[in-house]
């Protein structure tokens, strides 16, 4: 008889990676912060991937403000964190930023998920983020779109993408391959790209890597995300 699959990587109990090759992801973070639901935004989830089975999220302000009724709303990508190998759309701490964004920039937020390390190894990341911007393409083009983007509330030319942590590293590879203009996206156009904190990593540590890390995400945390990434 074999022996039974064991523990070859563990990072923090949050994603385990196995002997034989399976894995086990935590749905349980244990985030000390409350889901934020208040009536100042409306959110809904959408397919976006039927092949995957990818889902996004979407958010706008309630109401339109009175002093600019004929603004329409800008269009904001945001792709969540989580290292590449755990994080969805419906963590407190994503679902929260999106309300705020959508309602203190008065912009309809998009949140896609995106498939995980290490069952689904890089570049498959990078790809559904792409998918999500020519998911928003269809809606343009197709006569079957969201109604919430058919009203003609939504600004199709301006569009920016955001990414935190690992979204962010996303975000810099979509400027990359989608380009200046986004002229493969038309009628969208992509007009910018924001990186917060992006989660990028090298052969040698760079100085902001040497410093003192995060308790959730210390060095040693990161380097096994990297192991399962890439074993």
């Amino acid at each position: 008889m074999g022996s039974l699959p064991h523990i070859v990587e563990d990072c923090g109990g949050v994603v385990q990676l196995f002997s034989d090759g399976t894995i086990y992801r935590s749905r349980d973070i244990g985030f000390p912060m409350p889901i934020i639901n208040d009536d100042s935004v409306v959110f809904k989830d959408c397919l976006f991937d039927k092949t995957h089975s990818l889902h996004l999220r979407l958010y706008k302000p309630a109401s339109i403000s009175p002093s600019s009724p004929a603004k329409k709303l800008s269009i904001l990508l945001y792709l969540h964190g989580g290292g590449f190998c755990v994080g969805t759309r419906e963590w407190p701490n994503s679902h929260n930023c999106c309300l705020k964004l959508a309602s203190g920039l008065g912009a309809l937020v998009v949140a896609p998920d995106y498939r995980l390390a290490p069952e689904h190894r890089l570049p498959a990341a990078m790809e559904d983020g792409l998918g999500a911007l020519k998911w928003l393409q269809a809606q343009v083009l197709s006569d079957e779109g969201d109604a919430w983007f058919s009203g003609g509330e939504v600004d199709f030319d301006q569009v920016f993408v955001l990414g935190d942590s690992s979204g962010g590293n996303i975000a810099h590879h979509l400027a990359v391959q989608v380009g200046l203009g986004s002229t493969g996206l038309v009628p969208v156009r992509v007009r910018g790209y924001i990186l917060l904190a992006p989660f990028f990593g090298g052969v040698a540590r760079t100085k902001s890597e040497e410093g003192p890390s995060e308790q959730l995400l210390s060095m040693e945390i990161l380097d096994r995300y990297v192991n399962i990434l890439y074993s």
